[in-house]
């Protein structure tokens, strides 16, 4: 019994890296170049620490595709930052 909460501790763990969200503008990527940036935040994600800028990142494009998520590098991050409530996201957007 206890191998198996073990088990489902960590398949829990490893199924939390997979929170996603896609927000496409205009018509959404046309070239498939890709810029990825790491968000960082305090207070478990109320409070935004640095600045990703998406019209930067995105330059001077109208088609894009927004893409952020949870992978397994800010897992680990926040695995091990989550006691200081810092956590991170990854913010991708394809050209």
């Amino acid at each position: 019994m206890k191998k198996m909460l073990v088990l489902l501790f960590i398949v829990l763990m490893l199924a939390s890296s997979c929170a996603a969200h896609k927000h496409m503008i205009g018509k959404g990527p046309q070239a498939g170049v890709k810029v990825d940036k790491r968000q960082w935040y305090a207070l478990w994600g109320l409070v935004r620490i640095g600045d990703v800028n998406i019209p930067d990142m995105a330059g001077d494009k109208a088609d894009y595709e927004i893409y952020t998520r949870v992978n397994g590098i800010d897992w680990l991050i926040n695995f091990f930052l989550g006691w200081t409530t810092i956590q991170t996201r990854t913010v991708t957007v394809t050209k």
